[in-house]
């Protein structure tokens, strides 16, 4: 049963499933289970299913209710959907604005006082911002902007690290009507180029560097190339974050480049909200990489912040007067918008905003945080978790966690024994984990338990939250009630993207022909037999051995539910004879031993685990993952190692030796293969 009530959730779709057939292979199965903690009780947001029998007997009166409740209008909408598939509008003729719903509302209602971001750098400096404050530098920094010739629909590209002035230039950007497009500051300057020449920004907004393990990261030099074949930039606003006495030293073109602090020092600090319509475009975020035109996902205003605000208050159960929320991503992706800046801000929180990595100066800087500012919500990703494992409870155990609630897990499918290890040593056993799926273009929270509510099954994303409509269907799209296949949402949502910008063809072909009448965005899942939903990876990761379609996450799985494995990834090689055979890069839990008979244990483990036909052809054992500096593992760059292909562009990865620290020991293969 997905809910802690006696119902049992009713089957998953109510299309033919008799003559549905699995498109993935289902091969993980998991018995453990975890019910809603007594702490909880009567002080939970959800503990019935109220909300989801309310959506399912009228969605549109659902969003309705919640954009009523959550979010401060201007002026009333006239009709809640207008649906002409695959276009939708939310809350049509709405008028609002989404800096003034984070801000001027809670300054009207007496919360100025109250802390909206803890700020930490790396180094070990420390702010505290509270909304009245926030308000004072949003409102200068609109009038900056405006100063520099920005007007309503002009676009502003944002490029900086972790700090204050990133969620301050971006509601700036809102309060003016001016969409803004962030770049994560860890991409290359032609990743920068090619989002800039295409939203065709007029102000760029960075910092000269932003902390990085020690090291300055040098944007403003980043910015520089970029801008050199960029016609519609005017200027350039910089942040001294680093400064000379840093080791930075930085590049001013006059006429072009303008110090914040100046810019800020002589600028009023009242601007009034512009009126935005619901379905202007509140931001760009781009998805792709540097090789292919960029994918500029738009999101607009009304629907967005309702749906944001909505998950984020009920999947993490937020009680905004006493919790402190820390969501470890960053700001330059979809995670950090909806999640850091316009969710939480929305709902009155308290936050964490933390510039550094996890293991500067040691490695438990996350632990030291949440202590110090009594953290109750911490919403990570699997490959910190797994990180965290690897590295050994050592660091946690030197902590005082108590402080913690509900933990929440983002950004790819959970491994089950990740899972419980973030339960037991993070969350001492009573906290529970929301294991949440959506997606850059999803705008918000999809798919999650309810921490309330919610019979809790490691691995699983549980069920699809009330107001959304999802449905995994075989290869014909028909819908499967046990099964791995394809994740599919049958109706519209409010935070949904309205397009790719300046490419409304691109948007329908992308996302809505591979099953007609459905979103679809490449994510494989799977129902069991008590309908939960279980994410499997992109079906890019799908592998073909020997005719069977094995998921590359359910092999990770099974190596990780080892007890020597912190981390694995699965690709598929291309063999002769299987057509692919499976190759696992492991890395191993701190303190154990690499060794041709470990890798030959692993091989056996999967197999008794998932069955003989995801057993590893090989394992190579390595000591870190290639991942960007986001944190997700780069399986492309795996599969080129595994095939003996070369490389393509590695500029994005944390530490780009690692790839060739894999392909020597990939070479060397570590033990000998069938």
């Amino acid at each position: 049963m997905v809910g802690s009530d006696t119902s049992p959730m009713e089957p998953i779709g109510t299309g033919p499933s008799g003559d549905a057939r699995a498109a993935i292979e289902d091969f993980y199965v998991e018995e453990r289970t975890f019910p809603p903690p007594a702490s909880f009780g009567a002080g939970a947001l959800a503990t019935t299913r109220e909300l989801y029998d309310a959506a399912e007997a009228d969605l549109e009166g659902f969003w309705a209710k919640q954009a009523e409740s959550l979010v401060d209008w201007f002026e009333p909408w006239e009709r809640v959907l207008v649906w002409d598939p695959p276009f939708a509008k939310w809350f049509e003729g709405g008028k609002l604005n989404v800096s003034y719903n984070c801000l001027d509302r809670h300054l009207r209602e007496g919360r100025g006082d109250r802390v909206a971001y803890y700020f930490e750098g790396e180094p070990g400096d420390r702010r505290v911002i509270t909304y009245a404050e926030l308000a004072v530098e949003v409102n200068r920094f609109a009038n900056v902007l405006k100063d520099l010739g920005v007007n309503k629909g002009d676009k502003v590209a944002v490029y900086m690290g972790m700090i204050p002035e990133l969620p301050v230039a971006i509601l700036a950007c809102a309060r003016i009507g001016a969409p803004h497009s962030v770049v994560f500051g860890g991409f290359s300057s032609k990743a920068l180029e090619s989002r800039i020449l295409d939203a065709e920004a007029k102000v760029v907004v960075t910092a000269d560097g932003s902390w990085r393990r020690g090291n300055p990261v040098r944007l403003k030099e980043g910015v520089d190339a970029a801008l050199e074949n960029t016609p519609s930039v005017e200027h350039v606003v910089v942040v001294r974050r680093i400064g000379e006495e840093g080791g930075v030293q930085v590049s001013m073109k006059p006429g072009r480049d303008l110090w914040w602090h100046d810019l800020m020092a002589s600028a009023g600090t009242e601007c009034a909200p512009e009126l935005m319509d619901s379905e202007d475009l509140l931001y760009l975020l781009y998805t792709s990489g540097t090789t292919a035109r960029p994918k500029g996902i738009m999101h607009t205003t009304g629907g967005y912040l309702t749906q944001v605000a909505f998950t984020h208050k009920y999947v993490f159960d937020l009680h905004p007067e006493t919790d402190v929320y820390w969501c470890a991503a960053d700001i330059g992706w979809v995670t950090g918008h909806s999640y850091i800046v316009y969710g939480p801000l929305a709902n009155g929180a308290t936050s964490v905003l933390y510039e550094g990595t996890p293991d500067y100066p040691d490695k438990d800087r996350w632990w030291d945080i949440i202590e110090r500012y009594k953290v109750t919500i911490l919403y990570c990703a699997p490959t910190g978790i797994r990180t965290f494992m690897k590295w050994g409870t050592v660091y946690p155990e030197k902590h005082d966690l108590s402080s913690l609630r509900v933990l929440g897990s983002v950004g790819e499918p959970i491994n089950p024994e990740a899972w419980i290890w973030y339960y037991e040593h993070i969350g001492g056993s009573r906290c529970p984990v929301v294991d949440t799926w959506w997606q850059t273009e999803t705008g918000s929270i999809m798919v999650s338990p309810l921490p309330g509510l919610s019979v809790l099954k490691p691995g699983s994303a549980v069920e699809a939250l009330p107001g959304v409509r999802g449905e995994v269907v075989d290869d014909e799209g028909r819908v499967l009630t046990r099964g791995g296949g394809y994740f599919t949402l049958t109706h519209p949502w409010p935070a949904m993207l309205r397009g790719i910008y300046g490419d409304p063809e691109r948007y329908k072909e992308t996302y809505w022909t591979r099953f007609p009448g459905r979103y679809f965005a490449g994510d494989g899942a799977k129902v069991d037999g008590d309908g939960y939903i279980w994410f499997i990876g992109r079906v890019d990761d799908v592998m073909n051995v020997s005719g069977h379609r094995v998921s590359t996450t359910e092999v990770e799985s099974a190596l990780v539910d080892h007890p020597s494995v912190a981390e694995a990834a699965v690709v598929g090689a291309n063999d002769p004879t299987t057509g692919q055979a499976i190759v696992a890069f492991v890395t191993l839990r701190s303190g154990e031993e690499k060794a041709g008979a470990r890798g030959e244990e692993l091989r056996a483990h999967v197999a008794m685990r998932i069955g003989p036909i995801a057993r590893p052809k090989t394992i190579i054992f390595t000591d870190e993952l290639p991942k960007t500096r986001s944190g997700k593992i780069m399986r492309r760059l795996l599969r080129d190692v595994a095939d003996g292909h070369d490389l393509g562009d590695t500029t994005t990865l944390a530490d780009p030796e690692v790839v060739d620290q894999i392909r020597t020991m990939a070479e060397e293969r570590l033990f000998a293969e069938d």
